[in-house]
């Protein structure tokens, strides 16, 4: 029974790590697809909105990436593979912790007086 778990639990894994991949290859190329559609444009407004698009895709796949990770660590896991984890957490949790305040900070616009 265990085994069986260990195994459906590997491709669950699997399939949150592909869709992590797919995710960000696709949020990837949509990016570049855009600022190639605005090469020659002066507009910083333009580049930005890229950029928060692409983070957003950025964002869901690191979520997709961490599920993955706690379902590996769902079967018999041992000391190490809880540390390895929580590190993998905290590493995960940061990056998307500054880039939402990046995109949240974005999507406010620019502060008075500052310059674009």
């Amino acid at each position: 029974m265990e085994s069986t778990l260990a195994t459906l639990t590997s491709y669950g894994a699997l399939i949150l790590e592909s869709i992590a991949v797919v995710v960000v290859f696709g949020g990837g190329v949509d990016a570049f697809i855009r600022l190639l559609a605005i090469i020659g444009q002066p507009t910083h407004g333009a580049r930005k909105e890229v950029w928060r698009r692409f983070g957003t895709w950025l964002l869901l796949g690191l979520e997709f990436e961490l599920a993955a990770d706690i379902i590996r660590s769902v079967v018999s896991p041992d000391w190490q593979d809880i540390g390895e984890l929580a590190a993998i957490a905290v590493i995960r949790t940061f990056l998307n912790y500054f880039l939402e305040k990046d995109l949240e900070h974005a999507q406010e616009g620019p502060v008075a007086g500052e310059a674009t």
